[in-house]
């Protein structure tokens, strides 16, 4: 079985091939690895950064690579986890804000003076 490494803890996980990584959830119940929320990649909770094997998990739809990147992140490294299917070993880290590249991070609203 395809092994998921899941960093910086180095925690190894098994899913059979072919499975969407969504199957964390039901395969490891009561474990935290993973958030997912939507399930259908318009939340970006599951986003992860892939250090290792990321054409085998496979491949990126226009959709998802869209909103990755709206969300300040660069398509290539990063990914959707409920969109991906493991068809082989791969390292995975969850994203989080602090890795946003400055120049992408959304800039704060301008103040407006309240309508009257």
């Amino acid at each position: 079985m395809p092994v998921i490494t899941l960093l910086p803890e180095h925690k190894q996980l098994e899913l059979p091939a072919e499975s969407p990584l969504i199957d964390l959830e039901f395969e490891y119940y009561g474990e935290q690895h993973l958030s997912f929320g939507c399930r259908s990649g318009v939340c970006g909770v599951c986003l992860v950064k892939v250090h290792h094997g990321a054409s085998l998990l496979g491949p990126v739809a226009e959709n998802e690579r869209d909103f990755v990147q709206r969300m300040g992140f660069e398509s290539g490294p990063y990914r959707l986890a409920c969109q991906c299917r493991l068809n082989g070993d791969v390292t995975l880290e969850v994203a989080t804000r602090d890795a946003m590249p400055h120049a992408a991070a959304p800039s704060p609203e301008p103040d407006r003076a309240p309508a009257l």
